[in-house]
């Protein structure tokens, strides 16, 4: 069985570790993250990542992705913590903390970890500055299968605790990449690859678009969009009727609906 050991006070140096890495100055400086629940756990476990602390309410009820979970990190020689769930309340920031959280090590963000044949859609994203969109957005290229995420300029924190939570898990089985608009598009042009933007200008409609693979679709900031710069260096412009009052879609809804749109076609080319 692995070994435990306990923590029963707020002022223990490892919770005020933990609790540090809710915000990203600390997260930068350890290149450390938090991730909570059993479900993202899992995830990281089945992909081949491990924490290397595991964090556990006491009292928890069993459960036999647990006990997995608990072993792997026992092999991998990692920390195993159990600790009051008040306490954990506190490293988490959530009143009604999920039973159990994990720390692990930053993954490599850098452009030169992809291959973009990997995978026939990429989704890419410029100056996202919401946690939650980010999130949404690597969920949704799990669901269509995509090779990863890339995000462009000053974009949110994607280990930040409310982009892990909001990506439900695919923070860890998406590609994820940070880079300046000047690295990506050199890369980009490098190899194969269709850039797409989602924009109101010049556009196609983005049900009839000859999208190809390697595509990669491109969102911009919430409130701004793109720059008209980044629209002239891409490929093709689609665009998505809007028949209300609003003139655009939330971006990471715009992102999931030109994925699963891009998907279909290149299935069918």
């Amino acid at each position: 069985m692995a070994t435990r050991r306990t923590i029963t006070g707020f002022s223990n140096p490892l919770v005020k570790f933990l609790r540090s890495l809710r915000e990203k100055k600390h997260r930068k400086r350890e290149k450390r993250f938090l991730a909570e629940g059993l479900r993202l756990l899992t995830d990281a476990r089945e992909c081949g990542k491990v924490p290397e602390i595991l964090v556990m309410a006491t009292g928890r009820e069993p459960h036999p992705l647990l006990d997995a979970l608990e072993d792997a990190v026992d092999k991998a020689g990692g920390d195993i913590v159990e600790m009051d769930v008040d306490i954990l309340a506190k490293v988490t920031g959530k009143d009604n903390p999920q039973a159990v959280a994990g720390v692990f090590a930053e993954f490599d963000t850098s452009l030169s970890t992809i291959d973009r044949t990997a995978a026939p859609i990429w989704l890419v994203a410029q100056a996202l500055r919401d946690p939650g969109n980010l999130g949404t957005m690597l969920r949704t290229g799990d669901a269509v299968g995509a090779g990863g995420l890339i995000l462009i300029d000053d974009c949110a924190d994607p280990f930040s605790v409310e982009a892990v939570r909001a990506s439900m898990g695919a923070i860890f089985t998406q590609k994820l990449v940070t880079a300046r608009w000047d690295e990506f598009l050199p890369w980009l042009r490098s190899g194969p690859g269709q850039l797409v933007a989602a924009s109101l200008r010049d556009s196609t409609d983005y049900r009839t678009a000859p999208y190809a693979a390697p595509c990669f679709l491109m969102v911009g900031n919430e409130s701004q969009g793109l720059p008209a710069a980044y629209e002239d260096a891409c490929d093709l412009r689609v665009t998505m009727p809007m028949l209300g009052r609003a003139d655009s879609l939330n971006a990471a809804v715009a992102g999931a609906v030109l994925a699963y749109e891009a998907l279909a076609h290149l299935r069918t080319d």
